[in-house]
C-alpha cells in the first residue's frame, strides 16, 4: 500500500470561506494518497486578523513538521500581501485568475469584497431561501400537496440519499426538490405512492448496492429486517423494477458524490 502523506490545509478569505474551499477542494480530490487535515479562517477583514492567521498557519507547519497549504480569497492586498508571508505554499484565488482577466477584458475588476454575495444576486437569494423551505415541507413524502410546484421528484427507498440530494439542489441551485421513499406496500401494489402519476416528467429515481444499503441501514436500525441484507435486496430489486415498468429514469448513488448525483439529475431533467 502506498504511504499516506498528511497535510494541513487552510481556506482563508474575507467573507465565509465557501469560495476557497470549493477551488481547494476540486483541487485536493486529485490527491487520493494525501490525507488533508482543512481549516478555514473566514472574515479576515483586519490586519490583527492578518497577523493571527499568519502566526496560526506557521504554528500548524511546525506541529506537522512541513508547511501548510493556504488558499486564499482576499481582496485587500495589503491583507493577502500579509497572509502570503506566512511560510506555506500558498495559492491566491484573486492572483491566479482576476489578474489575467483584467488583461483579456481592458479593465480594471473592483476588488470589491463580497461582491459575489451582493445585492445583485438578491432574487437568486430568495429563490433558493423558498425552495428550501419547499424542500424540507416535501421531505420524504411527508405531504403531495403543490408537487406542481416542484422542479424535481426524488424517488427511491429509504437511505438512498434522497434527503441531502433533494437539500443540494434546493440551496445550491434554488430547486425545489420533493421526494418520496419507495416502500414494500407500494411493491405489493405495483404503482407508485400518492399522486406521483401526475408528475411523472419531474421523477427521477436513486438506487444503491445492496450491500452499501445493508452497511448504512446497519447504522441506524442494527441488527433489524429493514436493514438486514435480504431485505435490502428485496426493496432494491423492487425498486429497480418499479423505475423501469414506469420509464423513470435514474442511477446508483452507491459510489456517487450529491454533487455527481445533482449534476446528473440537472441534465437528465434538463433543469436550469
Amino acid at each position: 500500500m502506498p504511504t499516506i502523506i498528511k497535510r494541513s490545509v487552510f481556506f482563508v478569505s474575507d467573507g465565509t470561506g465557501l469560495t476557497a474551499e470549493a477551488l481547494g477542494h476540486s483541487l485536493l480530490t486529485q490527491f487520493e494518497d494525501v490525507e488533508f487535515k482543512q481549516i478555514r479562517i473566514p472574515f479576515l477583514d483586519s490586519i490583527a486578523k492578518a497577523q493571527d492567521a499568519v502566526a496560526r498557519i506557521n504554528a500548524q507547519g511546525e506541529a506537522d513538521g512541513m508547511r501548510s497549504i493556504v488558499f486564499t480569497t482576499l481582496v485587500n492586498q495589503e491583507l493577502a500581501s500579509i497572509v502570503h508571508q506566512a511560510d506555506a505554499f500558498c495559492l491566491s484565488y484573486f492572483e491566479t485568475f482576476l489578474a489575467p482577466l483584467e488583461a483579456e477584458l481592458g479593465v480594471k475588476s473592483s476588488h470589491t469584497v463580497g461582491r459575489s454575495h451582493g445585492t445583485a444576486d438578491s432574487s437568486d437569494y430568495k429563490q433558493r431561501i423558498e425552495a428550501i423551505n419547499y424542500t424540507l415541507a416535501h421531505d420524504d413524502g411527508i405531504t403531495d400537496r403543490d408537487l406542481a410546484e416542484a422542479d424535481v421528484i426524488l424517488v427511491a427507498v429509504s437511505r438512498c440519499g434522497k434527503t441531502p440530494t433533494s437539500l443540494y439542489l434546493a440551496m445550491q441551485f434554488g430547486l425545489k426538490a420533493a421526494n418520496f421513499p419507495l416502500i414494500p406496500e407500494d411493491f405489493d401494489r405495483g404503482r407508485l405512492p400518492g399522486t406521483l402519476e401526475k408528475h411523472r416528467s419531474k421523477l427521477f429515481g436513486l438506487t444503491i448496492q445492496p450491500e452499501r444499503l445493508h452497511q448504512i441501514r446497519e447504522e441506524r436500525r442494527a441488527d433489524s429486517k429493514y436493514a438486514s441484507l435480504p431485505n435490502c435486496r428485496y426493496e432494491i430489486a423492487e425498486a429497480e423494477k418499479m423505475m423501469r415498468r414506469e420509464g423513470i429514469r435514474w442511477l446508483d448513488s452507491s459510489t456517487k458524490s450529491i454533487e455527481e448525483i445533482s449534476t446528473t439529475i440537472l441534465q437528465e431533467l434538463k433543469l436550469r
